[in-house]
């Protein structure tokens, strides 16, 4: 009774148009708690289920930096990058500096830590793990619970994953690992194939590439509808920034500003391409944006120092090694850095932002913007899930 009573009560908005109700204040809200509302009542489910709707919330979601945790017992020592021993979940984490101080929120929990390699992928709310043995994958999304495997890419070596603009499709760029390329399908190991998911269909390559050898292992930035990668080589005089058009599928190159150093690397700034510099002493950071794309013209906006004795200070140690990224987050650049056991904001004018203390985190170079959008390819794949396991 108290069931049917919620499906035909009167939205409790005390007189507010729905349309406004909807369209300003629903429409703004954190997914779950969008979900909440969604039992009120009929109207809400209905208003809030729609396609419409539920783009325009996506568009309204911050986008946040992410870290995960897996959650385990540290007592056994440390694990390198990737392979952080026999965890008992794995948590996916936005940084949100607004949130309560030193509180990291989960936004999915993942069952079997042990499993997952580490986090590949970011695009549209959608992520992307490998698994422990770097060659197969899985698919989910966060905020509505789905998940999915996708067997078939046995051999390959994620690249980087895009919305196909002609179809809307969502396509995976791969290319064979180089000592699995004997099981791959017919074709040059130095090929690159995309696969579309949910078309049931096997990769399809487009070609010979050879850069793809020089972005295998790094992370893809989305901007003005193309891929971009850029990975120091130390014996290369002139790096440079690889391509993809998401459209056309094919790659080209660009200059970058500097020679360039380990632990470089690029990010959407204000609209522009930018890339992060360190120099030298690795305590401080140039920020460069290409300000002129189609001619490739890099000026530098600003430098970052970074409070690295500060946070020494902090933590009571001095002889542990940090990990840093350089991510924008939400209208800002941000440095997050892992200090111990602690993770720590930086903004731009090198001040401390936030501080997190929480055993096992790791930051990553990838993004959430959060979405309710239901995505007909996930249901195609086998072994797909919803609000099941290893969703906990």
């Amino acid at each position: 009774m108290a069931e049917a009573a919620s499906e035909g009560a009167t939205p409790p908005h005390h007189g507010l148009p729905d349309e406004i109700f909807i369209w300003e204040i629903l429409v703004r809200l954190p997914p779950k708690s969008l979900l909440r509302c969604r039992a009120v009542c009929r109207a809400w489910r209905s208003a809030t289920s729609a396609c419409g709707f539920l783009l325009a919330h996506h568009a309204r979601q911050p986008t946040l930096p992410l870290v995960y945790v897996r959650n385990r017992d540290f007592n056994d020592g440390v694990f390198p990058y990737g392979h952080d021993g026999n965890g008992a979940s794995l948590d996916i984490i936005p940084v949100d500096h607004r949130a309560a101080a030193d509180h990291l929120r989960s936004v999915a929990r993942l069952d079997q830590a042990s499993d997952f390699y580490r986090l590949e992928g970011s695009c549209d709310g959608l992520l992307v793990l490998s698994l422990d043995d770097d060659t197969h994958f899985v698919i989910c999304n966060p905020a509505t619970r789905q998940y999915a495997p996708f067997w078939l890419q046995s051999g390959f070596m994620f690249l980087g994953m895009y919305r196909h603009p002609p179809t809307g499709e969502y396509r995976l760029l791969m290319c064979p690992c180089w000592f699995l390329a004997h099981q791959v399908i017919a074709g040059s190991k130095d090929d690159c194939y995309v696969l579309s998911l949910g078309s049931g269909q096997p990769p399809r390559n487009i070609g010979p590439e050879q850069t793809h050898k020089l972005i295998s292992d790094t992370r893809s930035v989305l901007f003005r509808g193309r891929l971009h990668w850029y990975r120091v080589q130390e014996k290369v005089k002139n790096n440079m920034i690889i391509v993809f058009d998401i459209t056309a599928e094919s790659f080209r190159q660009m200059h970058v500003p500097v020679r360039g150093c380990t632990g470089d690397d690029l990010f959407e700034m204000d609209g522009m391409l930018g890339m992060s510099s360190f120099r030298d002493t690795w305590t401080i950071i140039d920020i460069w944006v290409l300000q002129d794309y189609e001619s490739e013209v890099w000026t530098i906006k600003c430098k970052i120092e970074l409070p690295l004795m500060e946070i020494r200070a902090w933590c009571g140690k001095d002889d542990e090694l940090c990990e840093l990224v350089v991510v924008p987050g939400d209208g800002e650049l941000l440095v997050l850095i892992k200090f111990a056991e602690w993770l720590f904001q930086v903004g731009m004018d090198g001040k401390l932002v936030a501080t997190f203390h929480r055993k096992g985190v790791r930051p990553t170079q990838f993004q959430l913007k959060q979405t309710l959008v239901q995505h007909d390819f996930f249901p195609t794949l086998e072994g797909y899930v919803v609000n099941n396991f290893p969703f906990i």
